[in-house]
């Protein structure tokens, strides 16, 4: 009997319950509140476009000139840096190795200088005057026997060839003579001046090396260029840096006044008025509101780079990019954010 009656009664419920399910699913179910309501433009006919915060210097990608390893960072994120502070420096040992060798050469070039500046030396004169005096003695003793030669030879006490011979030996000693002579002359005469600048210019040469060597240390050591804070840093102590052009090892900026770049599209271009009123809203609270000030316009239309993610947008757009300046007094601005930006076009 139990059987009999509480399997229908079951039956039914669950019947029942299924029905009332179908029901309840069929029936239509309101929209959901979007996340985040959809920014408005303030002004009646616009021009829209995504702007993203810049500073007023724009990113500055700082570099390095020279490749190597970095031993020192002297900076960290968000530090205020002026111009000319270090911002981090590379191992510099070996251009000190060679810093001391081009000091040394300098050093081998003054005094090479200096040696030639200071002739004649006083201890070399006695020699070179003993040398003639020694060659004018000897040139007087071959003279003596020559002429006493041609004398025998008048009496045929001696041969033709011992005259000549005495002849070749008195001219022997009168070259020797006159050698000696020429050596004692350019002695006192001192240094050539074309061997001077020779050696001057030796020493031009090595401090110009030097002074190469010593700008390399210098730009071991990466400064900032210009006033600003310190945005991101991507380099450490141990870490090789290269000299690949576009390699950003610190991103600064002055960030004491923001910029929006907002990119209008190529088909907007035309509808677009530069000074015209601009106002940019946040990402995802559009409430936020900020009055732009135009700046200027950069008038090379570039590919656009900066995707929103809507479904319209082209990869292959083109875009003009205008300089706006914002003064976040409502709420604070970082550098990169992206905002709505719509400018007037009436």
């Amino acid at each position: 009997m139990f059987t009999r009656y509480l399997l229908p009664v079951v039956a039914l419920v669950l019947f029942a319950l299924a029905v009332n399910h179908v029901m309840k699913a069929q029936q239509p179910q309101s929209a959901p509140p979007p996340p985040a309501n959809p920014p408005k433009t303030p002004f009646a006919h616009t021009v829209a476009g995504t702007g993203i915060v810049e500073p007023q210097t724009e990113n500055i990608a700082v570099g390095s000139q020279l490749p190597g390893v970095v031993v020192e960072v002297y900076v960290k994120v968000n530090q205020k840096v002026k111009a000319g502070q270090p911002l981090f420096r590379l191992d510099d040992r070996d251009q000190m190795a060679m810093l001391k060798l081009k000091q040394a050469e300098l050093a081998q070039a003054q005094a090479s200088l200096t040696r030639l500046k200071k002739l004649p030396r006083d201890e070399d004169r006695p020699v070179a005057k003993s040398k003639v005096t020694e060659a004018e003695a000897m040139l007087k003793d071959k003279i003596a026997l020559y002429e006493r030669a041609v004398q025998l030879r008048k009496t045929n006490a001696i041969s033709q060839e011992e005259v000549v011979s005495k002849e070749q030996a008195y001219l022997v000693a009168k070259a020797v003579t006159e050698n000696a002579r020429a050596q004692l002359e350019l002695l006192e005469a001192g240094s050539w001046i074309y061997d001077i600048q020779v050696s001057e210019q030796a020493i031009v040469q090595a401090q110009a090396q030097i002074d190469q060597v010593q700008t390399n240390i210098d730009r071991l050591t990466v400064r900032a260029l210009v006033d600003g804070e310190v945005l991101q840093l991507n380099v450490r102590p141990g870490e090789y840096v290269g000299s690949t052009p576009g390699t950003s090892f610190i991103v600064l900026g002055n960030v004491d006044k923001l910029h929006v770049r907002a990119s209008i599209d190529e088909y907007d271009i035309p509808r677009f008025r530069p000074g015209a009123k601009a106002r940019a809203m946040l990402k995802g609270r559009p409430e936020v509101q900020y009055d732009l000030t135009f700046v200027r316009v950069e008038p090379y239309v570039v590919p656009k780079k900066s995707l929103t993610g809507d479904n319209t947008e082209r990869v292959d757009t083109r875009v003009l990019q205008v300089i706006y300046s914002v003064d976040p007094t409502n709420e604070r601005l970082y550098v990169g954010q992206q905002l709505d930006v719509f400018v007037s076009a009436e």
